[in-house]
């Protein structure tokens, strides 16, 4: 069965990339997490969003022959603010590992509600996959790391890859990927809305109110209780790194996504961070690094299966 399960999910790769299993094997890009390159970091335009905004690209590309896995990164925000700088620590440390790191800019609430965001992230996988050789990126490795609000838009495309919806921007190619690696990932945004009207954060509970119009779709897109209703649904290897004092996104709530995920097939690999807040890899410190070489090492294993 596991055998099987793998050359299924190598099939799916092989034809995301548009290549035959075997030429895929062949040409997929080599990774050793403990190598070290220069960076050279450049920023170009991504697509103008209903709202009229230039979105951008900020490429974290490293200093050698190539090809290098390809990693798209989705920002966090609560889905109302930051950019493709969020995360700008976690991109660098990975990228110097020998990783073409792509961060997008993505749609706000305030431009327009669920699904503009994940449209953006869908778009963005297509993109990066037409233009990934450009930076010596090997597209058929593309995974996708996503933090808080951008884990919430990684777990819906990679659940739902052929969604219209999620694909209603025109261009050409799919948007599957061979991972996902999350950093407090909305795993169940309808908790979190729960968990800041208890606290409470007038913020946060305005910031879903806004995201989620009308409010049903707080349940639509909900990725715990998509695997809840039993929907069909691709499950790719899915990391997820949570802080132990995070009390934005319930660690009892995130252990709970992470079970739902395996009962259901999925390869979920589930971290807990001892004296950790929602956003502790903002700060260096011994478990900002040890989620830097988490993702590299869980990487490296997907790209070695």
């Amino acid at each position: 069965m596991q055998r099987r399960n793998f050359l299924q999910g190598m099939t799916a790769l092989g034809a995301a990339a548009g290549l035959p299993l075997g030429a895929r094997a062949a040409s997929k890009a080599a990774y050793d997490p403990s190598a070290k390159f220069e960076l050279r970091v450049s920023e170009v335009p991504f697509r103008k969003n209903s709202a009229g905004r230039q979105l951008m690209a900020r490429i974290y590309q490293p200093q050698g022959a190539g090809p290098f896995a390809t990693l798209l990164d989705l920002h966090g925000g609560a889905w109302q603010r930051k950019d493709r700088k969020a995360e700008e620590p976690m991109d660098r440390a990975i990228a110097a590992s020998g990783v073409l790191v792509v961060a997008i800019d993505m749609t706000i609430s305030g431009e327009a509600p669920y699904p503009a965001c994940i449209q953006d992230a869908s778009y963005g996988v297509r993109w990066l996959k037409a233009h990934a050789r450009e930076w010596k990126g090997d597209s058929s490795t593309l995974g996708i790391y996503g933090s808080s609000s951008g884990g919430h838009v990684a777990e819906l495309i990679a659940m739902r890859p052929n969604d219209a919806r999620y694909n209603a921007l025109p261009l050409e190619g799919d948007t599957t990927v061979a991972y996902v690696a999350t950093r407090s990932p909305i795993s169940d945004p309808y908790a979190r809305w729960q968990q800041a009207e208890r606290k409470p954060n007038p913020n946060l509970v305005q910031a879903s109110k806004t995201f989620f119009q009308p409010w049903e779709t707080i349940h639509e897109g909900n990725p715990l209780e998509i695997l809840e209703r039993k929907e069909p649904v691709v499950l790719r290897p899915l990391l997820i790194m949570q802080g132990e004092l995070d009390d934005n996104v319930l660690p009892e709530v995130q252990a709970k996504f992470a079970k739902a995920y395996r009962a259901a097939g999925g390869d979920c690999q589930y971290e807990l961070f001892a004296g950790s807040e929602h956003e502790w890899v903002a700060e260096p410190g011994p478990q900002t690094t040890r989620a830097h070489e988490m993702v590299k090492a869980f990487i490296a294993r997907q790209l070695a299966a």
